[in-house]
C-alpha cells in the first residue's frame, strides 16, 4: 500500500487416505504427535507431518511439533497470532498491530516467521492446503499469508514442520510448515462464549462459537461458526505510553505546529499567544514550548538558543496497540459415500471481518510534489525561505481518523478419494481461495491545503528557486473545523484482492511390495494451479494528488505444475530410509522458471524407546508475485551523498559529512527477470521416549538460502556513482566511467539541478533483485511427561530454541553480517522457550504456562536488554459431562515491556516483540447438547 476429512469411516485400516500435509481418512489416523501426550498405538497406522505416507510409527526423520485443541483452550490462547508467538521455531521479527508499517501496508493482517527468514519463507496450509495471500504486500513488498482471520475455536491441531518442505509441498517451505487443522470429527451441537477484559482498561472482547456434526449410513456433515467482537484498545489507556513524557530519552512535547528558516536553520517562533489560542486542541494538551539550540545564535552562550513552536504531548497516545475487529468466521466439510470404494467430499471456509485501527494523527506539511525531500517554499509575506507543517487533532477532524479493513476470504475444496484394490488409495480434489480487502484511510489532498494555507502561488523566487507564495502565517496557528478538514482530505480506498486455485491427485500404497524388514511405502502427486493479485488502488494514489506518498500499483498472475513421488524403505528392522522429490515449474511474465527439490530422511531405532533420525532437504520460494509486478512508486529514505562528502569535504569522516544522511526519494518498481530462491536445510537429532508418559528429544537444525530476492541497496548505488564520478574508489583504485556498472548506478541517481539543494541527491530508482544469502542453524529441545499421583495428575512440557548463528549477506563480496549481534540492525533473540505444568483431578485442571524471549538488542544497538518473560494461567472445571467453565489470566504477573533506556522511538519499546496490554482475563464457558462428553 502507501509507500509505498478426517471423517469417521466403516471402510477400515485398509482404506486411510492421505491429504495434502499427511492427515489420512480414517478416524483411527493419532496425532503426529501422539507420543507426547501418551495418547499413541503402535497397532494403527498413522501420520507423521511432512509425509503423505502412512506409517505405524508416530516419529518421522523430520522434527514435527503438535498443538492440540485441549492445549490451545488450557494455556489460554485467544488467538492465532498469540498462539504461534508462544512456539520457539517462531522467531522471526515480524509486525505489530501498533507499528507503522503495519497501518501503512497491511492493516489488521500479522504473520509467522519460523527461523527468522521472513513470514514469506513459511508455508502456511490449513487442512493441508494453500489459501489466498493477504492481497497486500509485506513492508510494501513480498507476499505471505495472513494468520490473523483463522478462527483459534475451530482449530483442532497446529502442526509445525521444521525443516525444508518443497520436495512435498513446493514453494514457500523453505524455513518450514505450519498447518492448521480445522475441527470435523464431530457429534452434537457445541456452544462456546469467551469474554475478554484488562485489568488496566479497553480491549474488550466478545467470542461466539458453535460447532456440530449429523450423518447418516452414507452421508456426513460437520462444521463450525465464530463471531469475534473484539474492542480496540488505545494507547492513551496506558500510562507507559500515553505522552512523550515517557520518551527515556527526550520529552520534548511533539512539533504540532511549527515554521522552520531553511535559511537559518530555526524554527520561527510563532509567540505564546498564538498557541494559546489552540490550547484546547489534543485534549487541551497543546502548549508553547521550545527544543533545543533550534533558535536564534545567541552570543552570550556561543551558540543555538531554543527553538519555539505549539506542540502537543499527548496527542502521541491517539493510535491503537490492539485493533478493534468484528468478524464472523465459518468451517464446514460435508461427504457421501458413493460407494464402499468412493466417497465424494467438500470442505468449505468463509470469513468476513471488519478491522479499525490507528497509528496516528493526519499531518500535512508544505511540499511540491509526494515525497519530495526539498519542501521549502519563498514566503512574499515576510520575505523568508518558508517551510510550514502541522498535524490536525482529534477536535479538528471530527474524531479519531480510523483506517478501516474489511476482509472477506473463501475457499472451496470439491473432491472425491477411495480405495483401487486393495492396496492402492487416491484423492482427486480442487481447491479455489480468495482474500478480498476493501482498505480506507483518510488522506490530506496536497492541491487543496496548499490552496488553503498558502494561497494561489506567485512565480518563482529567481534567487532561490523556490515557489512563491503570500501566506498569513496566522493561517498557520488556527484551529480548523471539522468542516474545513473535510475540504482539505478525503478518504483514499483500496479494493485489493488474490487468489489461489489448485487441482491436485494423490495416489498411495503402505505396502507397494515387501522387503525382508517390512513393506515399501509410495505415495505421488500431480498438481496444476494458478495464482494472481491485484492491488486496485485509489487511482489518485498514483498520482502526486495526496499529501507525502505516492504509490505503486501491482497486479499479475501465474501457472503453477508440478509432478512428485515419495518412498518408504524398511531397509532393516531399526533402519528406515525416506526420500522424496518433486519438481516444480512457473509461468509468469511471459517466461517460466522450474526448480526440482529433494529430501531424504533416515529413522534408526536401535530399541523400541529411542529414535535417531536425520533429513537433509532442498527447498525454494518462486518469484514472488509483488516483487515481480510491482509497478513504479515512491518511498522516503536517508542516504550517505559519498560524491558531494569526497569532493566537498575530502577531510571529513563521512558520518560528520554535511551530506550524510540525505533525504531521499526511492523510486521503486518490480522486475520480471526474478528467478526462484533456493534452500537447503538439514536436521539431525534424537528422541526418546521410555514410557507412554515421558518424551524427550533433541534436534539440530540449519538451513542456507541463496539467490535470496533483495532490494538493489541505495546505499551502495551511491558508493558506485562517487566511485564513477570522481574515477577512483576511496582507496585510490581506478575506476572506469564506463564499464556497466557505472552506467548503471549514474542512471539511477537524480540530483537537483537548481535551487538551494542544487547539486544534492533528490532521488534513486531501486528494483528487486537475486543476490542476497542468508544461513541460520541451531538446536531445538522438547520434554514432555506427565505422573498419576493419589491427588491428582501432574503434566510438565517444556520446549527451548537456541540459534547458534544467523548471518546474512547481501552482496558477493559484502561483510557477512550476523543478524544476532548487538548492532547489526536486527532484533532477534538467540533463545527463546517455552513451557507448562498442569494439574489435573476429577474434572478440575489448573495450568501455568510461560514464555521465556532471550535478550535483544537496544535501540541504540550497543547493548543488550534483559530476557523477558510472560506467564498466563487457566483454571478449568468440568461442571458435568457437558458443560465445562473456565478463567485465564494473561500476564499472569502484569509485566511491562522490558524497560530500554535508549528507545526513544513511540511506543518507547520494541513493538515487534513486546506490548503494554498488561493483565487480561477471560471467562470461557462451554455448553455441548448431545454427543459424547467433552
Amino acid at each position: 500500500m502507501h509507500s509505498s476429512s478426517t471423517h469417521a469411516s466403516k471402510w477400515g485400516r485398509s482404506s486411510k487416505l492421505v491429504l495434502a500435509f499427511g492427515t489420512c481418512v480414517s478416524a483411527m489416523c493419532a496425532p503426529a504427535f501422539a507420543q507426547q501426550n501418551g495418547e499413541g498405538d503402535g497397532g494403527e497406522e498413522i501420520i507423521v507431518t511432512g509425509s503423505r505416507i502412512p506409517t505405524a510409527q508416530d516419529q518421522g526423520p523430520s522434527p514435527v511439533s503438535t498443538i492440540t485443541a485441549d492445549t490451545i483452550r488450557s494455556n489460554g490462547y485467544s488467538s492465532v497470532p498469540e498462539l504461534l508467538a508462544a512456539m520457539t521455531q517462531n522467531s522471526g521479527e515480524t509486525q505489530s498491530p501498533q507499528s507503522g508499517s503495519s497501518a501503512d501496508f497491511t492493516p489488521g493482517a500479522q504473520q509467522v516467521d519460523l527461523r527468522g527468514l521472513g513470514p514469506n519463507h513459511t508455508l502456511v496450509l490449513i487442512n493441508g492446503r494453500r489459501i489466498a495471500d493477504f492481497p497486500l504486500p509485506y513492508i510494501g513488498r513480498s507476499n505471505f499469508t495472513d494468520i490473523s482471520n483463522i478462527p483459534v475455536s475451530l482449530i483442532e491441531k497446529v502442526e509445525i514442520l521444521s525443516g525444508a518442505g518443497s520436495a512435498i509441498y513446493g514453494s514457500d517451505a523453505i524455513a518450514g510448515v505450519v498447518n492448521f487443522k480445522m475441527k470435523e470429527k464431530l457429534d452434537g451441537i457445541t456452544l462456546d462464549y469467551r469474554h475478554g477484559r484488562t485489568e488496566h482498561g479497553g480491549g474488550t472482547s466478545h467470542r461466539i462459537t458453535a460447532t456440530g456434526g449429523w450423518s447418516t449410513d452414507r452421508f456426513s456433515i460437520a462444521g463450525g461458526i465464530e463471531y469475534l467482537d473484539q474492542r480496540p484498545l488505545w494507547a492513551y489507556d496506558r500510562s507507559i505510553q500515553d505522552s512523550t513524557n515517557d520518551n527515556p530519552v527526550n520529552t520534548i512535547a511533539r512539533r504540532t505546529f511549527l515554521r522552520y528558516s531553511i535559511e537559518n536553520d530555526t524554527y520561527i517562533d510563532p509567540g505564546a499567544a498564538s498557541c494559546a489560542s489552540l490550547a484546547s486542541l489534543n485534549g487541551g494538551s497543546t502548549i508553547y514550548t521550545s527544543r533545543p539550540r533550534y533558535g536564534d545564535y545567541d552570543p552570550v552562550i556561543d551558540d543555538y538558543g531554543p527553538g519555539f513552536y505549539c506542540g502537543s504531548k499527548s496527542s502521541i497516545g491517539y493510535g491503537t496497540i490492539i485493533s478493534g475487529r468484528k468478524g464472523f468466521n465459518s468451517f464446514g466439510t460435508m461427504s457421501f459415500e458413493l460407494s464402499d470404494t468412493a466417497k465424494l467430499f467438500t470442505d468449505v471456509q468463509f470469513g468476513i471481518s471488519k478491522v479499525r485501527l490507528m497509528y496516528d494523527v493526519t499531518s500535512w506539511a508544505y511540499e511540491s510534489s509526494s515525497g519530495s525531500s526539498d519542501n521549502s517554499f519563498y514566503n512574499a509575506f515576510d520575505d523568508t525561505i518558508d517551510d510550514w507543517s502541522r498535524q490536525f487533532s482529534p477536535e479538528e477532524t471530527g474524531g479519531f481518523q480510523m483506517q478501516r479493513n474489511k476482509q472477506t476470504t473463501y475457499s472451496i475444496t470439491p473432491g472425491v478419494r477411495g480405495t483401487l484394490g486393495n492396496a492402492w488409495n487416491y484423492e482427486l480434489s480442487f481447491n479455489y481461495s480468495r482474500y478480498k480487502s476493501v482498505v480506507s484511510w483518510p488522506q490530506i489532498v496536497n492541491s487543496k491545503a496548499i490552496a488553503f494555507y498558502l494561497g494561489p502561488q506567485l512565480g518563482v523566487d529567481p534567487d532561490s528557486g523556490y515557489p512563491i507564495f503570500n501566506a498569513d502565517p496566522a493561517k498557520l496557528y488556527t484551529a480548523l473545523t471539522p468542516a474545513q478538514y473535510s475540504s482539505i482530505s478525503q478518504n483514499t480506498v483500496y479494493r485489493p484482492e488474490s487468489w489461489t486455485s489448485n487441482l491436485q491427485a494423490t495416489i498411495t500404497n503402505t505396502e507397494l511390495f515387501q522387503l525382508p524388514a517390512g513393506p515399501v511405502g509410495f505415495a505421488a502427486v500431480a498438481e496444476y494451479g494458478k495464482q494472481g493479485y491485484d492491488l486496485k488502488p485509489d487511482p489518485l494514489a498514483l498520482t502526486d494528488y495526496y499529501f507525502s506518498w505516492r504509490d505503486s500499483n501491482g497486479a499479475g498472475k501465474r501457472s503453477h505444475a508440478a509432478i512428485g513421488g515419495e518412498l518408504r524403505l524398511p531397509l532393516m528392522d531399526f533402519v528406515t530410509l525416506t526420500g522424496a522429490s518433486r519438481f516444480d515449474t512457473f509461468g509468469f511474465a511471459g517466461r517460466d522458471t522450474s526448480k526440482f527439490t529433494y529430501n531424504g530422511g533416515i529413522e534408526i531405532r536401535p530399541v523400541s524407546s529411542l529414535l535417531l533420525r536425520a533429513a537433509y532437504g532442498t527447498a525454494f520460494r518462486a518469484p514472488d508475485l509483488h516483487y515481480v509486478f510491482t509497478g513504479p512508486g515512491n518511498v522516503s529514505s536517508g542516504v550517505d551523498d559519498y560524491y558531494l562528502c569526497r569532493t566537498e569535504e575530502p577531510d571529513e569522516d563521512i558520518g560528520d559529512c554535511s551530506y550524510s544522511g540525505s533525504g531521499v526519494v526511492v523510486n521503486r518498481t518490480g522486475n520480471r527477470d526474478l528467478v526462484s530462491e533456493a534452500g537447503k536445510t538439514l536436521t539431525a537429532g534424537a528422541v526418546f521416549s521410555p514410557s507412554s508418559r515421558l518424551h524427550f528429544s533433541v534436534d539440530y537444525f540449519k538451513v542456507t538460502l541463496d539467490n535470496q530476492v533483495d532490494d538493489l541497496s541505495i546505499d551502495q548505488i551511491a558508493r558506485d556513482e562517487a566511485d564513477c564520478l570522481i574515477g577512483t574508489t576511496d582507496d585510490g583504485t581506478a575506476v572506469n566511467a564506463s564499464s556497466p556498472t557505472c552506467v548503471d548506478a549514474i542512471a539511477r541517481v537524480n540530483r537537483f539541478a537548481s535551487g538551494g539543494l542544487a547539486g544534492q541527491i533528490s532521488s534513486i530508482r531501486v528494483n528487486p533483485i537475486n543476490i542476497a544469502q542468508e544461513k541460520t542453524s541451531g538446536i531445538d529441545i522438547a520434554f514432555s511427561g506427565n505422573v498419576p499421583t493419589g491427588i491428582g495428575k501432574f503434566s510438565l512440557s517444556l520446549s527451548h530454541s537456541h540459534v547458534f548463528d544467523h548471518s546474512f549477506q547481501q552482496y558477493p563480496g559484502d561483510p557477512i553480517i550476523n543478524k544476532l549481534a548487538v548492532d547489526s540492525g536486527y532484533y532477534l533473540p538467540r533463545d527463546k522457550s517455552s513451557g507448562s505444568i498442569s494439574w489435573d483431578n476429577d474434572g478440575l485442571q489448573l495450568t501455568v504456562s510461560g514464555t521465556r524471549l532471550g535478550k535483544l538488542p537496544n535501540y541504540d544497538e550497543d547493548a543488550f536488554i534483559k530476557a523477558s518473560y510472560l506467564f498466563n494461567a487457566t483454571l478449568q472445571y468440568d461442571f458435568t459431562d457437558h458443560l465445562r467453565g473456565s478463567l485465564t489470566v494473561r500476564n499472569l504477573l502484569d509485566e511491562l515491556p522490558v524497560k530500554d533506556p535508549t528507545w526513544s522511538s513511540y511506543p518507547y519499546y520494541n513493538a515487534s516483540w513486546f506490548d503494554s496490554v498488561g493483565r487480561s482475563f477471560f471467562m470461557q464457558l462451554t455448553y455441548k447438547l448431545g454427543g459424547a462428553a467433552l
